[in-house]
């Protein structure tokens, strides 16, 4: 006797809404194909592009443009001995540049995208569609149908198919994948407490430069009330405020690139020799391993470049790209080269060489617009961290938070209360707490080198996986990546403990509960898999556990897309009765960015007609709004009505058939009865007469599809009982103490603290019924 999930996979999702709907709508692959690769396809004109390019300087570009408030200070914290010295940190910005946020990223990593959605999970959603590296294998290859479930091809034989065996072949290497995952997450959210903290304290630093006697602590006292303002504003979304992003940073960018002009024209233009890449080997050599150290300051030239790509959300590649070549690199090359200009002739003035080196007639102004262009910086990491935890949310590796949208127009601009507060109180201690760039400096290259590392090892994957280059070309990307890259990693570890254990500490201490939070959620789905019932045990029941029917739909949640969840059969076990109407409702995410609405909720019905269950699973895209709100319920309803009425065009194509079976089989002998297709016997009495309240059920004969929904319509208006397990996690008594802590205490607090499933699907505390359970890890 084969179980539900045997017989899906070898005769498909028999009756299931999204047959009928491939079936009665069809859709065109032309326009699925657009959907698919909407910004790789769609053309936009030269001026709609240009107004793109524009837009997106506001939001991509804020933090990588804010670099140049702090670069040389922390290249040189100790001041510069030598002249040429400069020269030799200009050569290595400007290469820097070059070839990290212009050729690897803008060029390569960009067009890595998921359907315009840019970061580390964006890069994992990919490999998990091209290959079986999920941790939790809850989909079906029903969800491989989805419009946005776009996936390339590959032989068999090929090096990609080679690759991706290796991956599937032990479950250390997925969990090794998710881990590099997590780390790279952490690391951005290390990015959302840095960056602003560096930026605003820098730009602050502008009022001490006019005032010299001026304490510090005034500095680091208004850089607090900055990120407070900052911070407390979040909840009104970047929509409210967002127009005035790009002109601002469009400003800060000309404003810079002119003043490095001037510089260089009234200073020194001998510092543009630095083109030449021979000065970066006569910097190595004449400092030896001061000058490998200062590679760590050096490397703030281009954070910003991870939340180039992860912020890439609402923009087409080819305007970030233009963006980018046309505006930023050469502004930003400007910048530096006037800076290196200025200090040529002011190596004291180091400290506050962007200050100091604008001319005293646009000084005020030039402050404003930097404190302006830093908050612009700090709001843009700050979304990105508030995406990159609801895309942790959705994977199941975070503790259930509460996700505002803070825009009807972009799903990606979102607001996370509990996050806000937390991120703003760490923000505050770091600035307070080093009160100077320097150590704060070396902190956030930590963090950032640590991203580009991650993203390097993912994109070979991507390039074997979805791309399949030669495997040249990948060895080649993922060669000269690691070496610029390692390089100053190298130079980042001399500064661990002057500042550089921040991050570290930061993303030790999320790692830690994001592991926790989803080795729980495995075991738990691991758990309602392994202690799912067969359908033939719930007919089973029979007349001597005296189960009834009472009215009303009783709606039962679970992880599971297949099988009867424990929790109901734990439910019926101890109160033998059960609602007119059962739905076993399924909330599941998909590795895509988005499912489409029309494609969002599928529909089956489990058993004979007259026994009025059906399965319902919803699924999701990392970017989609979780329904908290009373669409969910009603969408669910009317799918599971227009299952019902498009259910008599499908003839032959209902479960009803496979239990159906069990009926047929009540003349045979019991032994043959409870032999399944291998071997298992099942223990339950398979008697199928269950006592009903006939007023409640009629017998199938009696029932037309109108009666069916005229059935259901009244069970709706008898009431609807959401059913939800409440299931305790305990470590076995032989398990380790580091198991039990991590379980017993950590998993334990994780889910006392987090938000309860009925608070997210906004289920009246009226009509919830929790169903206890407890099991042993």
């Amino acid at each position: 006797m084969a179980t539900e999930m045997e017989f899906e996979e070898e005769n498909g999702p028999k009756g299931s809404m999204w047959v009928l709907e491939q079936k009665l709508d069809q859709p065109m692959d032309e326009e699925a194909g657009r959907l698919r690769n909407m910004y790789r396809e769609k053309k936009f004109s030269t001026l709609l592009l240009l107004r793109l390019a524009f837009q997106s300087l506001g939001v991509v570009y804020g933090d990588l443009g804010t670099s140049p408030l702090y670069v040389f200070y922390n290249t040189f914290p100790h001041g510069i001995d030598d002249p040429e010295d400069v020269i030799g940190a200009l050569s290595l910005i400007i290469y820097s540049l070059t070839l990290i946020p212009l050729l690897k990223y803008v060029f390569i990593v960009c067009r890595a995208n998921d359907n315009g959605q840019g970061g580390t999970f964006a890069l994992y959603s990919l490999l998990c569609r091209h290959a079986k590296v999920k941790t939790i294998p809850n989909q079906h290859r029903t969800d491989e149908e989805l419009t946005t479930y776009s996936r390339s091809t590959f032989h068999e034989n090929s090096f990609a198919a080679k690759t991706k065996k290796w991956l599937e072949a032990h479950a250390f290497r997925k969990n090794a994948l998710l881990m590099l995952v997590l780390v790279g997450t952490c690391m951005v959210i290390g990015d959302g407490i840095l960056t602003p903290a560096i930026s605003v304290l820098s730009a602050s630093g502008g009022i001490k430069v006019d005032h010299p006697k001026m304490s510090n602590d005034v500095v680091v006292i208004v850089a607090v009330f900055i990120l407070v303002g900052l911070f407390s504003m979040q909840h009104y979304g970047t929509d409210k405020v967002g127009w005035l992003f790009a002109p601002v940073v469009l400003l800060w960018f000309l404003m810079i690139g002119g003043i490095g002009i001037f510089n260089i024209y009234k200073y020194d233009s001998s510092v543009l020799k630095a083109i030449s890449p021979v000065y970066i080997f006569r910097y190595f050599k004449r400092g030896g391993k001061k000058s490998w150290t200062s590679l760590g300051g050096i490397m703030l030239s281009i954070t910003g470049t991870e939340a180039l790509f992860a912020d890439l959300a609402h923009y087409p590649v080819s305007a970030v790209q233009l963006a980018f070549t046309l505006v930023v690199f050469p502004c930003l090359l400007l910048a530096y080269s006037g800076q290196a200009a200025y200090l040529m002739e002011n190596r004291d003035h180091v400290i506050d060489a962007f200050y100091r080196s604008i001319p005293e007639k646009v000084y005020w102004p030039m402050f404003i617009v930097a404190t302006l262009a830093a908050i612009v910086a700090s709001q843009a990491t700050i979304s990105a961290t508030f995406s990159i935890i609801k895309q942790s949310l959705a994977l199941g590796c975070f503790p259930r938070v509460k996700v505002v949208h803070t825009s009807k127009k972009f799903l990606g601009q979102i607001y996370i209360p509990d996050m806000n507060w937390i991120l703003m109180v760490l923000c505050i201690a770091v600035t307070a707490g080093f009160r100077n760039q320097s150590q704060i400096g070396n902190a956030y290259g930590t963090a950032v080198v640590i991203v580009m590392l991650v993203t390097t090892l993912l994109m070979t994957l991507i390039m074997l996986l979805v791309w399949h280059c030669h495997w040249i070309l990948v060895v080649l990307f993922t060669f000269f990546s690691l070496v610029v890259e390692c390089t100053y990693f190298s130079a980042v570890l001399f500064k661990v403990d002057q500042g550089g254990w921040v991050p570290l500490v930061i993303a030790a201490a999320f790692l830690l509960i994001m592991y926790v939070w989803h080795y729980g959620t495995v075991k738990r789905y691991e758990f309602e898999m392994h202690s799912k019932v067969s359908m033939a045990w719930i007919l089973g029941l029979g007349p001597s556990l005296g189960l009834v029917r009472v009215p009303g739909i009783g709606l039962v949640y679970t992880e599971l897309a297949s099988g009867v969840p424990h929790i109901f059969s734990h439910f019926i076990t101890n109160l033998p009765a059960i609602h007119s109407v059962v739905v076993f409702v399924c909330v599941k995410y998909l590795p895509v960015y988005t499912v489409p609405e029309e494609e969002r909720f599928l529909v089956k019905r489990i058993g004979p007609k007259n026994f009025h269950m059906f399965r319902c699973v919803a699924r999701y895209g990392y970017k989609d709004l979780h329904k908290k709100d009373d669409e969910f319920e009603k969408k669910l309803f009317d799918n599971l009505f227009m299952f019902v009425r498009l259910e008599s065009m499908m003839e032959g194509c209902s479960d009803s058939d496979e239990y159906s079976l069990y009926g047929q089989q009540t003349q045979q002998s019991r032994e043959s009865l409870l032999k399944g297709n291998n071997g298992n016997t099942f223990t339950s009495n398979l008697d199928l007469t269950i006592s009903t309240v006939d007023s409640i059920v009629p017998h199938e004969s009696s029932h037309t599809e109108v009666d069916e929904l005229e059935f259901l319509s009244s069970c709706r208006d008898a009431g609807v009982v959401h059913i939800m397990g409440n299931t305790v996690v305990r470590a076995r008594r032989e398990s380790s103490i580091y198991k039990k802590i991590a379980v017993d205490y950590i998993y334990a607090f994780l889910r006392k603290i987090c938000r309860e499933n009925s608070v997210i699907f906004n289920i009246p505390h009226e009509s919830l019924l929790n169903v206890g359970q407890i099991f042993f890890v």
